[in-house]
């Protein structure tokens, strides 16, 4: 049942669901998915209308002789299957893979404004794998005779909050749950932890629209670089409640005194350091078309503006956004790289994977989590893009692919990626309940 607001308003919401899941509702792409992708990528006029594009991609999971499919001259192994959820990948420098099992807070979504259109997207997000229970836990795994797949698995951690990032600083743990950055001691090749965690650092966690965090440690291991997504699409629960949201904090690892770090990003998530620079992948906003507007891969500067309300890519104003913004708008910065609309980059992992044959070389692996305001989907696939002199050049080019049906179920979804001791690529799979490692056939 609706929520108590909305009741009165039943018969139009019911018009709505019916119109939302037949076939899947809205106009169709007029470009292809790579179509505003790139280093400089030509951004079509908005569309909004009533009722968004809704094309949603039901969970349905893999038979069990099924797997996504590698690029050619890769190989795919499942490494783990048989998991909660798995969001997020941690690999430890003695090999061993940490692995969050988690989803959306209880609470997310309370003190939200009651919406029609809210609560129809809360009915497709459970449609699409995100409605299942937190598992709050983190689970070791270990592959000693290197043959692609974990022999040992193990709880290492459970009672946490929605974790998602974690970074092993000296004998530290350090995880970033929804509601805050806790740390915890850990020592090489330890399988369980009975040490309670402490608290470092608050995080923002009313309402938890976007209830992802992640966090990556500086190279010395004093600083913590923590994101924190926006609680709403467009500002639309109210300014107050994105106060530190929608930005990349920086956390002091012994005291937990923060800052912000750089701001205007909706949704940041992967983090990884290259070239002594800490980049993102960011979800950009919903509803202005099947083509608007491109997520992205970029360069994280000190003190830097990204748009989010006001402005999408720079500075191309967000006319639904009011009261209107003109000199937050003058300062958003253009990011380095479009992905591509609605594809939804999660995990990032950037270096060159030696496992993978050369195939690829340097460069930025993205997990695309897949569309739900796109006709047809975008995502739903591992890219990789080539850095040429510390940059992001040319067209995503695909890793691994296959997580959608031929009659348009999610077989699974990519969310964390990470290259492992031995140069292969991990991804979890959150419908999927898999970890998969990608190398090239016959290593």
């Amino acid at each position: 049942m609706p929520p108590p607001q909305l009741r009165p308003a039943l018969p139009a919401l019911c018009a709505i669901a019916a119109l939302a899941l037949l076939a899947g509702c809205g106009e169709t792409s007029r470009l292809p998915e790579t179509g505003v992708a790139g280093s400089a990528p030509q951004l079509p006029a908005p569309s909004t209308s009533l009722i968004p594009t809704v094309k949603v991609a039901p969970a349905q999971g893999w038979p069990a002789d099924a797997m996504p499919r590698p690029a050619p001259g890769m190989a795919v192994t499942p490494f783990a299957r048989g998991l909660d959820h798995p969001r997020w990948i941690s690999v430890l420098p003695n090999g061993d893979v940490l692995v969050a099992e988690s989803n959306k807070p209880a609470n997310a979504g309370e003190g939200k404004k009651p919406s029609l259109r809210g609560w129809v997207q809360g009915l497709f997000m459970k449609r699409a794998g995100a409605g299942v229970p937190s598992a709050d836990r983190i689970t070791l795994l270990r592959d000693a005779d290197g043959d692609g797949v974990a022999e040992l698995r193990t709880v290492l951690l459970q009672g946490l909050s929605s974790p998602f990032g974690m970074a092993l600083v000296g004998d530290s743990l350090f995880i970033a749950n929804a509601d805050a950055v806790v740390k915890l001691p850990y020592q090489a090749g330890q399988t369980q932890v009975t040490a309670q965690p402490t608290k470092l650092v608050d995080l923002p966690s009313k309402i938890n629209h976007h209830w992802t965090k992640n966090l990556i440690a500086s190279a010395d291991g004093s600083k913590l670089y923590v994101t924190v997504g926006s609680n709403s699409n467009i500002g639309e629960n109210g300014m107050e409640n994105e106060e530190g949201r929608a930005a990349i904090w920086e956390v002091d690892a012994k005291t937990g005194q923060h800052r912000v770090y750089a701001s205007g990003l909706r949704n940041p998530n992967g983090l990884a350091w290259h070239g002594g620079r800490l980049w993102t992948v960011v979800n950009e906003r919903d509803e202005l078309g099947n083509d608007l507007v491109p997520d992205y891969l970029t360069a994280v500067e000190d003190g830097a503006f990204y748009g989010w309300p006001w402005s999408y890519f720079g500075q191309h104003v967000d006319e639904r956004v009011q009261p209107p913004r003109p000199d937050m708008v003058a300062k958003a910065r253009v990011p380095d790289y479009a992905l591509g609309a609605h594809v939804a980059p999660l995990g990032l992992a950037v270096g060159d994977a030696q496992a993978l044959g050369g195939k690829f070389g340097a460069g930025a692996y993205i997990g695309n989590h897949g569309s739900w305001n796109r006709k047809p989907p975008s995502g739903y696939k591992v890219v990789f893009v080539s850095f040429v002199d510390g940059k992001p050049q040319g067209l995503p080019r695909d890793v691994l692919t296959g997580f959608l049906s031929e009659d348009g179920k999610a077989l699974g979804r990519p969310v964390g990626v990470a290259l492992d001791q031995r140069g292969g690529l991990l991804v979890a799979d959150d419908v999927g309940n898999a970890v998969w490692r990608v190398a090239a056939d016959g290593r």
